[in-house]
């Protein structure tokens, strides 16, 4: 996710019938090829759970489950948080949208933290990419994901200097919200993570 695309003054975009498309086009294309990359994972995740049934099944259940939630929950109150961030600031209230951005930041801090937590845990139960298919696709999927988190969280970083030097107004919101479309498309694709590798066992 680009400076560019969660920064961009042009105006919000409407659709011929009157509804508008929230944040920009640059961070919906950005949006576009995250959905397109995972969709992709996402086969190759179902073609080698088709192959190696036995191996997902037991794989799921050595995965710490309290890991998975954690970050899910992060997760949600994050893009929660971030919601809120632009809808108090289309009501005027600067100072509580900084307030929401900034705890939605916090919370996303969490995933990475979270994560690496897990990781450790892994290893300590002798779980790595070499363990087996299951792992390899996990760790495969997981780690990608985190990666686009971390571009999200920078983002975040981003729009909190912008959103605090006055870039954003009731009339001017579009970087703030192309953020929030980047990291609810993150989340989403987070809870099918979680559902794939923790749930669906």
């Amino acid at each position: 996710m680009s400076a560019v695309a969660i920064s961009n003054r042009e105006p919000l975009a409407e659709t011929p019938g009157g509804w508008r498309i929230p944040g920009n086009k640059g961070i919906w294309v950005g949006i576009t090829c995250e959905f397109v990359e995972f969709l992709v994972l996402f086969v190759v995740y179902f073609i080698s759970r088709a192959h190696f049934p036995e191996a997902f099944a037991q794989g799921g259940e050595q995965l710490s489950r309290l890991a998975g939630t954690t970050i899910t929950l992060l997760m949600v109150s994050s893009s929660y948080c971030i919601a809120c961030a632009v809808a108090t600031l289309r009501a005027g209230r600067r100072r509580a949208s900084l307030g929401w951005l900034g705890a939605g930041l916090l919370l996303a801090l969490g995933y990475p933290l979270a994560k690496y937590f897990e990781f450790q845990w892994n290893l300590a139960h002798g779980i790595t990419g070499d363990s087996g298919i299951f792992f390899t696709v996990y760790y495969y999927l997981t780690l990608n994901h985190l990666v686009h988190a971390v571009w999200g969280i920078l983002g975040m970083l981003w729009v909190l200097a912008r959103h605090l030097g006055g870039a954003y107004t009731v009339d001017d919101y579009s970087g703030l919200e192309a953020l929030a479309s980047y990291w609810h498309a993150t989340d989403i694709i987070w809870l099918v993570l979680f559902s794939f590798f923790y749930v669906l066992v």
